[in-house]
């Protein structure tokens, strides 16, 4: 049986992925996930009892636990999906940023690398005796990766695989490394790795420190809705299921060496989603009907909306072109941005008790990235 190892499997991006392998590939799945603030099995509660998924705890920057993983469970693909993500806390503190995206994406490749020549003791292969020619060409490392490492767009024009990186945030410099030295293990010892260069994802499970679901459960709540800036910074956003498809895709059909961009076509000021989301809720739960505006004069979700000081570093502007993967493998995001945006304020208004689970004791929705711990003000990108 083909066997994937997704690293990050119970985070964001990665359960979604978890969810569309086992409906899919009929593969077995292994998931290697740390459990930090932003991972938790609570994303993976409907499909833990699965036989064909298996979930191990653990760091992908431990080298006895990746290595023995290469070696028990004899991955014939790995998507390596585990990153710290959010730019805010990379701004506070970044060192978390540096072991995980760039120690951990290191650990995962040199294990890879090993496992391919025969140098992990247990493994499939005896020690020293090389992969066969056939499992090498089938072997795939995928990495997922950003459109951040590309640094910021003026008012016109996209990201193409050709764009040279230019990161301006910790947590965006962190990936760009990452991504070199998967570029590098490929055309150094011919490790058959891809890359995917995503833009914004969105849908459900995401964790509320993002600015989609914190917008909605802060707007719930009757709390401020802060807008960093003007509200004029633009993002392309594309739903978390096209984006696994076109992961699931690059992994089946990708060109090893090769790197896709994934976009949703959707782009969007960080106003105009706020004000969107406001309109959703207005018809999912009047304003007038929500008790936690109750008694404060409020009319409407809109007057929650507080601008404040911008993020330092903030990138004004990204935008994907993904001219590349439509023409090699045909894949397209199928989600128009309204319908999928409508469906995830849906999904979280449905699943309180999962929003309330996963942020206890982890996260308050305190604002983050200006250097320090706490804040009053609360606010995500």
């Amino acid at each position: 049986m083909e066997t994937i190892l997704v690293t990050g499997g119970a985070g964001f991006i990665g359960c979604n992925f978890v969810r569309l392998a086992l409906a899919e590939t009929g593969a077995r799945i292994v998931v290697l996930d740390k459990l930090t603030y932003a991972g938790s099995l609570e994303s993976l509660a409907d499909v833990l009892a699965d036989p064909n998924l298996e979930f191990v705890e653990g760091d992908i920057a431990d080298r006895a636990t990746v290595r023995r993983l290469f070696a028990e469970k004899h991955p014939t693909a790995v998507v390596n999906f585990a990153a710290e993500s959010h730019v805010d806390r990379s701004i506070d503190d970044a060192s978390a940023f540096i072991q995980t995206n760039i120690v951990g994406a290191f650990e995962m490749l040199e294990a890879a690398r090993q496992y391919l020549a025969g140098n992990l003791a247990g493994s499939l292969l005896a020690a020293g005796e090389a992969m066969d020619a056939e499992k090498r060409r089938a072997f795939r490392f995928l990495h997922v990766s950003t459109d951040e490492v590309y640094g910021s767009l003026g008012p016109a024009g996209a990201f193409t695989e050709t764009t040279p990186y230019a990161p301006n945030s910790p947590y965006s410099a962190s990936k760009a490394a990452a991504d070199h030295l998967v570029r590098a293990y490929h055309e150094t010892y011919g490790l058959p790795a891809l890359l995917t260069n995503c833009s914004n994802n969105y849908g459900p499970y995401q964790f509320p420190e993002k600015l989609i679901p914190l917008m909605v459960l802060n707007a719930l709540d009757g709390r401020p809705l802060p807008i960093y800036g003007d509200g004029g910074n633009v993002r392309d956003w594309i739903h978390v299921e096209d984006h696994c498809r076109g992961v699931l895709e690059v992994l089946r059909r990708g060109r090893p060496g090769e790197r896709y961009n994934l976009g949703g076509r959707s782009e969007r000021t960080n106003l105009q989603i706020v004000d969107a989301i406001c309109d959703i809720l207005e018809s999912e739960v009047p304003a007038a009907t929500n008790p936690a505006l109750a008694g404060h004069g409020i009319t409407g979700y809109r007057e929650l909306r507080k601008f404040v000081a911008d993020r330092p570093g903030h990138d004004r502007r990204y935008a994907i072109d993904d001219a590349k993967i439509q023409a090699e493998l045909g894949w397209a995001p199928r989600q128009s941005f309204e319908e999928g945006l409508r469906a995830t304020v849906r999904w979280y208004l449905g699943h309180r008790a999962w929003c309330e689970a996963v942020q206890t004791n982890r996260y308050g929705r305190e604002r983050l990235g200006l250097g320090t711990k706490r804040e009053s003000e609360v606010q995500a990108g």
